[in-house]
């Protein structure tokens, strides 16, 4: 199965629950959606060393996606979740496909924060789109079980979503 990391954080439950289920597990960081640059680089190292301390590879990372990422939100700004989950969803599928993956998930069904039914709704587009399997586990039952863990392990941990939207709102309303 090829696991789709958002952050590291978010990693360990699915990690954890996918290796308990006995699946063979990969991890992709495909995350055109965070911003600024050194934002993407905490996140993609932390991805890093919660993969490597679950065993697991990242097979592929996809780089700083700012432009994609802008032209495929312009103009949607209030409505740009449901694109960057098509957008990072799709991507995943495409590798799943390629690298001979019988399916694929995301680490975004951990956070209690994201429309699970538009993430649900982009992986099984993704997966209709490539001909291969979306796997859809709420992890949001265990969320503080994944904050405990990345608290001790000394994880990196993020304060909000990953778009320079997100960062906005988030701060924003700290005003």
């Amino acid at each position: 199965m090829l696991l789709h990391v958002c952050c590291g954080p978010c990693a360990i439950v699915p990690l954890g629950g996918l290796a308990a289920e006995g699946h063979e597990v990969d991890a992709a960081f495909v995350n055109p959606n965070v911003h600024p640059y050194l934002e993407f680089v905490r996140r993609r190292d932390a991805a890093r060393e919660v993969a490597l301390a679950h065993g697991v590879d990242i097979v592929h990372e996809d780089g700083y996606g700012l432009r994609e990422f802008l032209r495929a939100t312009a103009g949607r700004e209030d409505d740009r979740c449901p694109v960057c989950y098509r957008m990072r969803l799709g991507r995943v599928a495409e590798l799943a496909k390629e690298g001979g993956y019988d399916a694929f998930t995301t680490t975004m069904l951990v956070s209690t924060y994201q429309d699970h039914g538009e993430i649900r709704r982009a992986g099984e587009e993704a997966a209709a789109e490539h001909g291969v399997r979306f796997i859809y586990r709420d992890c949001r039952p265990k969320v503080m079980e994944g904050v405990r863990a990345s608290k001790e392990m000394g994880v990196y941990r993020q304060q909000y979503c990953g778009c320079v939207f997100s960062e906005h709102e988030r701060y924003e309303e700290k005003e």
